[in-house]
Protein backbone atom coordinates (compact mmCIF):
# COMPACT_ATOMS: atom_id res chain seq x y z
CA UNK A 1 0.00 0.00 0.00
CA UNK A 2 1.31 3.47 -0.62
CA UNK A 3 0.60 5.31 2.60
CA UNK A 4 1.30 9.16 3.09
CA UNK A 5 1.68 11.09 6.45
CA UNK A 6 0.96 14.51 7.21
CA UNK A 7 2.45 15.44 10.06
CA UNK A 8 6.41 14.26 10.96
CA UNK A 9 5.65 15.00 15.08
CA UNK A 10 7.03 12.29 17.45
CA UNK A 11 3.86 9.75 16.85
CA UNK A 12 3.67 10.42 13.30
CA UNK A 13 7.36 9.61 12.59
CA UNK A 14 7.55 7.01 14.79
CA UNK A 15 4.39 5.24 12.78
CA UNK A 16 6.01 6.09 9.72
CA UNK A 17 9.18 4.66 10.65
CA UNK A 18 7.48 1.52 11.76
CA UNK A 19 5.38 0.94 8.28
CA UNK A 20 8.40 2.11 6.44
CA UNK A 21 9.40 -1.39 5.82
CA UNK A 22 6.10 -2.80 4.32
CA UNK A 23 4.68 0.00 2.99
CA UNK A 24 5.73 2.80 0.02
CA UNK A 25 5.84 5.74 2.25
CA UNK A 26 5.90 9.20 1.63
CA UNK A 27 5.80 12.23 4.43
CA UNK A 28 5.07 15.81 4.68
CA UNK A 29 5.07 18.02 7.10
CA UNK A 30 4.70 22.13 7.21
CA UNK A 31 8.90 21.90 8.64
CA UNK A 32 10.55 20.63 5.51
CA UNK A 33 13.91 19.90 7.29
CA UNK A 34 11.67 17.47 9.05
CA UNK A 35 10.20 16.02 6.65
CA UNK A 36 13.53 15.43 4.65
CA UNK A 37 15.04 14.19 7.94
CA UNK A 38 12.43 11.16 8.23
CA UNK A 39 12.14 10.70 4.92
CA UNK A 40 16.21 10.12 4.65
CA UNK A 41 15.72 8.19 7.29
CA UNK A 42 13.44 5.57 6.44
CA UNK A 43 13.92 5.65 2.77
CA UNK A 44 10.67 7.43 2.39
CA UNK A 45 9.81 10.33 -0.26
CA UNK A 46 8.86 13.57 1.34
CA UNK A 47 6.59 15.57 -0.38
CA UNK A 48 7.07 19.53 -0.64
CA UNK A 49 2.88 20.07 -0.30
CA UNK A 50 0.10 18.58 1.13
CA UNK A 51 -1.50 18.47 -2.21
CA UNK A 52 1.76 16.11 -3.81
CA UNK A 53 1.38 14.04 -0.37
CA UNK A 54 -2.25 13.44 -1.07
CA UNK A 55 -1.25 13.02 -4.74
CA UNK A 56 1.19 10.26 -4.13
CA UNK A 57 -1.10 7.66 -2.13
CA UNK A 58 -4.20 6.09 -2.02
CA UNK A 59 -4.12 5.89 2.33
CA UNK A 60 -3.72 9.12 4.19
CA UNK A 61 -2.49 9.19 8.05
CA UNK A 62 -3.33 12.28 9.55
CA UNK A 63 -1.08 13.11 12.18
CA UNK A 64 -1.19 16.62 13.03
CA UNK A 65 -2.42 18.35 16.03
CA UNK A 66 -6.26 18.32 16.42
CA UNK A 67 -6.48 22.25 16.32
CA UNK A 68 -4.87 21.70 13.01
CA UNK A 69 -7.26 19.77 11.43
CA UNK A 70 -9.49 22.92 10.17
CA UNK A 71 -7.45 24.48 8.33
CA UNK A 72 -6.83 20.72 5.94
CA UNK A 73 -10.48 20.09 5.78
CA UNK A 74 -10.77 21.90 2.53
CA UNK A 75 -8.18 20.46 1.35
CA UNK A 76 -8.09 16.95 2.12
CA UNK A 77 -9.97 14.63 -0.60
CA UNK A 78 -13.39 12.29 -0.06
CA UNK A 79 -11.66 10.06 -2.17
CA UNK A 80 -8.83 8.97 -0.18
CA UNK A 81 -9.27 6.06 2.38
CA UNK A 82 -7.67 7.95 6.23
CA UNK A 83 -6.24 7.25 9.02
CA UNK A 84 -6.31 10.04 11.97
CA UNK A 85 -4.45 9.90 15.37
CA UNK A 86 -5.65 13.20 15.80
CA UNK A 87 -6.77 13.13 19.74
CA UNK A 88 -9.80 14.03 20.68
CA UNK A 89 -11.33 14.26 17.24
CA UNK A 90 -14.35 11.88 16.60
CA UNK A 91 -14.94 9.77 13.79
CA UNK A 92 -18.52 11.92 13.15
CA UNK A 93 -16.35 15.01 12.75
CA UNK A 94 -13.96 13.48 10.12
CA UNK A 95 -16.58 12.23 8.01
CA UNK A 96 -18.84 15.45 7.85
CA UNK A 97 -16.04 17.76 7.22
CA UNK A 98 -13.73 15.00 4.75
CA UNK A 99 -16.76 13.70 3.09
CA UNK A 100 -15.86 9.95 3.25
CA UNK A 101 -16.97 7.34 4.92
CA UNK A 102 -13.51 5.46 4.76
CA UNK A 103 -11.96 6.61 8.27
CA UNK A 104 -10.19 4.89 10.98
CA UNK A 105 -8.92 6.14 13.83
CA UNK A 106 -6.16 4.86 16.03
CA UNK A 107 -5.38 5.46 19.89
CA UNK A 108 -1.88 4.62 20.13
CA UNK A 109 0.74 5.55 23.02
CA UNK A 110 4.03 6.41 22.91
CA UNK A 111 5.51 2.80 22.75
CA UNK A 112 4.87 3.01 18.82
CA UNK A 113 8.84 4.37 18.67
CA UNK A 114 9.90 1.37 19.97
CA UNK A 115 7.14 -1.01 17.87
CA UNK A 116 5.49 -1.70 21.02
CA UNK A 117 2.70 0.71 21.17
CA UNK A 118 -0.70 -0.28 22.26
CA UNK A 119 -3.35 1.12 19.70
CA UNK A 120 -7.27 1.37 19.93
CA UNK A 121 -8.65 1.15 16.32
CA UNK A 122 -12.46 1.85 15.67
CA UNK A 123 -13.56 2.52 11.93
CA UNK A 124 -17.57 4.11 11.05
CA UNK A 125 -19.64 1.65 10.63
CA UNK A 126 -19.76 2.08 6.96
CA UNK A 127 -15.97 1.62 6.33
CA UNK A 128 -14.41 -0.39 4.19
CA UNK A 129 -14.22 -3.38 5.59
CA UNK A 130 -10.83 -4.84 3.37
CA UNK A 131 -9.26 -1.14 4.54
CA UNK A 132 -10.29 -1.59 8.04
CA UNK A 133 -8.39 -4.59 7.70
CA UNK A 134 -5.56 -2.99 6.59
CA UNK A 135 -5.82 -0.37 9.17
CA UNK A 136 -5.36 -2.81 12.04
CA UNK A 137 -2.39 -4.59 9.99
CA UNK A 138 -0.81 -0.87 10.23
CA UNK A 139 -1.31 -1.01 13.85
CA UNK A 140 -0.33 -4.34 14.19
CA UNK A 141 3.03 -3.74 12.33
CA UNK A 142 3.94 -0.94 15.83
CA UNK A 143 2.46 -3.15 18.55
CA UNK A 144 -0.93 -4.61 19.35
CA UNK A 145 -4.02 -3.47 18.01
CA UNK A 146 -7.73 -3.89 19.85
CA UNK A 147 -10.47 -3.04 17.78
CA UNK A 148 -12.92 -0.73 20.13
CA UNK A 149 -16.20 0.91 19.62
CA UNK A 150 -14.90 4.62 19.92
CA UNK A 151 -17.47 5.53 22.94
CA UNK A 152 -14.46 3.24 24.63
CA UNK A 153 -11.67 5.59 23.55
CA UNK A 154 -12.52 7.64 26.11
CA UNK A 155 -11.49 4.05 28.50
CA UNK A 156 -9.15 3.26 26.74
CA UNK A 157 -7.19 6.47 26.98
CA UNK A 158 -7.51 6.22 30.60
CA UNK A 159 -5.78 2.54 30.72
CA UNK A 160 -3.46 2.69 27.82
CA UNK A 161 -2.81 5.93 26.18
CA UNK A 162 -2.57 8.12 29.58
CA UNK A 163 -1.73 4.92 31.66
CA UNK A 164 1.68 4.73 30.09
CA UNK A 165 2.34 7.74 31.94
CA UNK A 166 1.27 6.17 35.26
CA UNK A 167 3.78 3.30 34.58
CA UNK A 168 6.46 5.28 34.31
CA UNK A 169 5.94 7.35 37.59
CA UNK A 170 5.54 3.93 39.15
CA UNK A 171 8.75 2.54 37.59
CA UNK A 172 10.44 5.83 39.28
CA UNK A 173 8.90 5.83 42.74
CA UNK A 174 9.84 2.19 42.97
CA UNK A 175 13.62 2.87 41.60
CA UNK A 176 13.70 5.78 44.22
CA UNK A 177 12.56 2.83 47.26
CA UNK A 178 15.86 0.93 45.86
CA UNK A 179 17.85 3.87 46.02
CA UNK A 180 16.59 4.96 49.34
CA UNK A 181 17.70 1.61 50.51
CA UNK A 182 20.86 1.49 48.93
CA UNK A 183 20.42 0.50 45.01
CA UNK A 184 21.67 3.16 42.94
CA UNK A 185 19.17 4.92 41.12
CA UNK A 186 19.89 3.59 37.25
CA UNK A 187 20.54 0.01 38.83
CA UNK A 188 17.19 0.18 40.71
CA UNK A 189 15.23 1.38 37.35
CA UNK A 190 16.87 -1.69 35.49
CA UNK A 191 15.82 -4.08 38.27
CA UNK A 192 12.22 -2.29 38.56
CA UNK A 193 11.82 -2.56 34.47
CA UNK A 194 12.66 -6.15 34.37
CA UNK A 195 10.67 -6.91 37.65
CA UNK A 196 7.53 -5.53 35.87
CA UNK A 197 8.05 -6.94 32.26
CA UNK A 198 8.07 -10.33 34.72
CA UNK A 199 5.13 -9.69 35.64
CA UNK A 200 3.62 -8.87 32.90
CA UNK A 201 4.75 -11.89 31.24
CA UNK A 202 3.37 -14.13 34.09
CA UNK A 203 -0.14 -12.61 33.74
CA UNK A 204 -0.02 -13.37 29.57
CA UNK A 205 1.24 -17.18 30.17
CA UNK A 206 -0.24 -18.22 33.61
CA UNK A 207 -3.72 -17.25 32.28
CA UNK A 208 -4.74 -16.35 35.99
CA UNK A 209 -5.72 -12.89 37.16
CA UNK A 210 -3.01 -10.02 38.46
CA UNK A 211 -5.69 -10.78 41.84
CA UNK A 212 -4.88 -14.47 41.93
CA UNK A 213 -0.82 -14.00 41.17
CA UNK A 214 -0.79 -11.36 44.00
CA UNK A 215 -1.81 -13.38 46.83
CA UNK A 216 0.51 -16.53 45.72
CA UNK A 217 3.17 -14.00 46.93
CA UNK A 218 2.20 -12.87 49.63
CA UNK A 219 2.99 -15.34 52.24
CA UNK A 220 1.74 -15.49 55.56
CA UNK A 221 3.94 -12.33 58.05
CA UNK A 222 6.39 -11.96 55.11
CA UNK A 223 7.56 -9.05 53.42
CA UNK A 224 5.21 -8.52 50.53
CA UNK A 225 2.14 -8.60 52.66
CA UNK A 226 3.81 -5.52 54.76
CA UNK A 227 4.49 -3.84 51.69
CA UNK A 228 0.94 -4.52 50.27
CA UNK A 229 -0.17 -2.76 53.48
CA UNK A 230 1.57 0.44 53.13
CA UNK A 231 0.09 0.10 49.25
CA UNK A 232 -3.76 0.15 50.76
CA UNK A 233 -2.68 2.91 53.88
CA UNK A 234 -1.91 5.36 50.84
CA UNK A 235 -5.05 4.24 48.89
CA UNK A 236 -3.24 2.84 46.03
CA UNK A 237 -6.33 1.53 44.21
CA UNK A 238 -8.13 4.30 44.48
CA UNK A 239 -5.68 6.41 43.23
CA UNK A 240 -5.20 4.43 40.61
CA UNK A 241 -8.67 4.11 39.32
CA UNK A 242 -9.26 7.66 39.73
CA UNK A 243 -6.59 8.66 37.38
CA UNK A 244 -7.90 6.55 34.64
CA UNK A 245 -11.54 7.91 35.25
CA UNK A 246 -9.98 11.76 35.48
CA UNK A 247 -8.42 11.11 32.09
CA UNK A 248 -11.31 9.49 30.74
CA UNK A 249 -13.20 12.12 31.81
CA UNK A 250 -10.83 14.27 29.99
CA UNK A 251 -10.77 12.73 26.67
CA UNK A 252 -14.95 12.70 26.61
CA UNK A 253 -14.78 16.96 27.33
CA UNK A 254 -12.38 16.87 24.33
CA UNK A 255 -14.56 14.59 21.82
CA UNK A 256 -18.00 16.57 23.10
CA UNK A 257 -16.10 19.98 21.86
CA UNK A 258 -14.77 19.31 18.67
CA UNK A 259 -18.26 17.79 18.34
CA UNK A 260 -19.98 20.89 18.94
CA UNK A 261 -17.45 23.36 16.66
Amino acid sequence: MKISFLGCGNMGGAIAHAVSGFHEVTVFDTDMDKAKSLASSIGAQAASTIEAALDASECIVIAVKPQVLPSLYPILRADRKYISIAAGVPLEVLKREIGTKDIVRFMPNIAAKAKAAVTAVAADADCDGEFLKEAVSIAQSFGSAFPLSEALFPAFIGISGSAIAYMFEFIHALALGGTDQGISYPESVKIVTDTLSSAVALVKDSGKNPAELMTMVCSAKGTTIKGMEALYEGNFDSTVINAVIRASEKSQELEKAAKEK
